[in-house]
């Protein structure tokens, strides 16, 4: 081989092999509902001022995040990353949940559930909106019975498909951020049985109703948040009480500070230790190991 030859491989070559190094992980997206993809459909993934996000989602699906081989116990977690039904923080909250959840044994599943058609001013209308959550309620309550059946169909899904996994039907369990946490509680309230995830996580929840129904045979629920998060703080004390007061199963973690979407971002604060409680809440629970 002559050394052009060689120079114009190493790269090739380099890229292979990265290629071979990254864990296959993620398979493709699964469709939620049969119906016609909407014409109007314009989903877009950037990278801007909220991170990496998705926004305009019409189409809701399901992405499986699969441990490494050998790895898998037979728990899974359904994620519905948070955003204010505007965005999805799809890689805070999301991509890089499912990631550390697969080191766990864990199989995850990316949830991608319906949101409010934006345009590139999207961050001045967010903002606005966060600043006037009454107002926010308001837009959103549109959306409530589509996003509500999306978290049912996810885990109706999963459930279904559990072999096809190595899941056992039996610890199958939802999760939601912020938005994707009121997600999550509209998911638990309407109480259906087949599509009533085994446990359930919220971290710092939002957007939920004033009067918070638990469903009979409420899960295990385990609920997080900074008490500084000026959004969502009162509502995660209020699911977590809730449930305790309902005779059902309630552990929450509450930290000095964080703030609010915090996700998987390390930030020095105390709430960087969030995962190591859910972990810890997790093993107790019997869904992963000691």
């Amino acid at each position: 081989m002559t050394k052009a030859m060689a120079m114009r491989l190493s790269p090739l070559i380099a890229t292979a092999l990265a290629i071979v190094a990254i864990p296959a992980c993620a398979w493709e997206a699964i469709r939620l509902t049969s119906d016609p993809v909407p014409a109007t459909s314009k989903e877009v993934r950037e990278t801007g001022p909220f991170g990496t996000i998705v926004r305009n989602v019409f189409d809701p699906t399901l992405t499986p995040y699969v441990p490494e081989k050998g790895r898998a116990n037979g728990t899974a977690v359904i994620i519905a990353p948070g955003g204010a039904f505007h965005i999805l923080s799809i890689e805070n909250e999301g991509e890089a949940v499912a990631k550390w959840l697969n080191s766990q044994g864990v199989t995850a599943f990316v949830l991608k559930y319906r949101l409010v058609e934006t345009g590139a001013d999207f961050p001045l209308q967010m903002m606005r909106y966060l600043g006037n959550l009454a107002s926010l309620r308001t837009a959103v309550e549109p959306l409530r019975p589509l996003a509500t059946a999306d978290g049912q169909n996810a885990v109706k899904w999963v459930r279904d498909h559990a072999g096809r996994y190595g899941i056992k039907p039996n610890r199958v369990g939802l999760m939601g951020f912020s938005a994707g946490g009121a997600v999550t509680v509209w998911t638990l309230t309407a109480n259906k049985p087949a599509s009533r995830p085994d446990f359930a996580i919220a971290i710092y929840p939002g957007l939920l109703p004033d009067m918070i129904p638990v469903p009979k045979k409420a899960p295990p629920l385990f609920v997080a948040a900074a008490k500084d998060d000026k959004l969502a703080y009162a509502d995660s004390v209020r699911l977590a009480t809730a449930w305790k007061t309902a005779g059902a199963s309630s552990t929450i973690v509450t930290y000095e500070s964080g703030g609010h979407g915090f996700g998987m971002k390390k930030s020095g604060k105390p709430s960087d230790a969030w995962t190591d409680a859910m972990a810890q809440w997790m093993r107790a629970q019997g869904l992963v190991g000691k």
